[in-house]
């Protein structure tokens, strides 16, 4: 089951926003969470603001539970009490606040049918963002390094996921190679249980999965473990089904009318390959480089007018996302 990291208090780091983490951590625990305890983080979610400012009488009052379902809750989600939780919502409340004054007032992220293209454009940049900013918020940089130390050291790496997540997976598969690290992508069920079945202990199992319980990703992965290798899951509740996984990797996607699961999570979990690759790259740079300047020649050929660049003294393009 995958350890899931309480929010550091006042964690700052340069240049990158301040985001309200203990939300997230809310958010990605919300499925696994009994009735009574959901309706306590679904009104926490809808307005963290009003719920810091709350007694837990008025909280378990607004929620139709009782005051101990709401202790519940706060040590169901690792905090020692409604007090302790209070103090971390008010914190990132006033962070909230600040970033409203400076940036503008927030768009609400739904869709609705009577908004112009304008604002439906502004609302997706928008949520977007925002996904980004929160998925990097939410990742447990030990966590991060221990999946890409591991990565480095394997024989082989599968990767497995359905629906969009096995867009994302073919994604990942193609820059490990890229970078000369043998690995490869599954979408198929029966596909990713054979493969799964002939790993090891030296290889890396990951699985992506939004819900964290689509079947095939769930089952293969579970194989995988079984036979040895070390398991990753990509996902945006990590005490989802998925979550026995040996590190899991958290993003922070929002649902919304038209982005549900297989849109909305998509940016998400690009932001964690992306983690991963860079610092796959970086901890064997020598190699890395070598092999992308390989690769990148390999195709130079293959571009319209490439040789006319050339002649007028244009850098080489190297990183080949097409």
């Amino acid at each position: 089951m995958a350890h899931i990291p309480k929010p550091t208090e006042g964690r700052v780091e340069s240049g990158i926003p301040q985001v309200p983490t203990t939300v997230l951590r809310i958010r990605s625990l919300l499925p696994s969470l009994a009735p009574a305890e959901r309706r306590v983080a679904q009104r926490i979610i809808d307005d963290p603001e009003r719920a810091a400012a709350s007694s837990i009488t008025q909280l378990a009052k607004d929620c139709a539970t009782s005051e101990a379902t709401v202790i519940r809750f706060c040590r169901t989600i690792d905090f020692s009490g409604y007090r302790e939780l209070r103090l971390a919502l008010a914190t990132e409340a006033g962070q909230a606040r600040g970033a409203r004054t400076t940036g503008g007032p927030e768009p609400d992220g739904d869709i609705n049918p009577d908004d112009t293209l304008v604002t439906v454009v502004q609302k997706i940049a928008y949520t977007d963002a925002r996904a980004v900013e929160e998925t990097g918020a939410a990742l447990d940089v030990d966590v991060l390094r221990t999946v890409i130390d591991t990565m480095a050291a394997a024989r082989r790496i599968d990767v497995y996921g359905v629906g969009a997540s096995a867009f994302v997976g073919a994604d990942l598969q193609q820059k490990l190679h890229r970078i000369g690290l043998t690995s490869f992508a599954w979408s198929d069920a029966h596909v990713m249980l054979t493969s799964a079945a002939l790993l090891d202990g030296r290889d890396v199992a990951i699985g992506i999965s939004h819900s964290g319980a689509t079947i095939d990703t769930v089952q293969a992965l579970t194989e995988a473990g079984r036979r040895g290798a070390r398991t990753v899951a990509i996902t945006n509740f990590p005490r989802s089904p998925i979550g026995f996984a040996d590190h899991v990797l958290t993003t922070a996607a929002r649902e919304t009318t038209f982005r549900s699961g297989a849109t909305a999570s998509r940016l998400a979990q690009l932001t964690v390959v992306d983690c991963l690759f860079v610092g796959l790259a970086q901890s064997r740079y020598a190699d890395s480089r070598t092999a992308l300047e390989t690769t990148a020649d390999a195709v130079r050929g293959l571009r319209i007018n490439d040789d006319r660049k050339r002649r007028r003294g244009r850098p080489d393009d190297k990183t080949n996302d097409d």
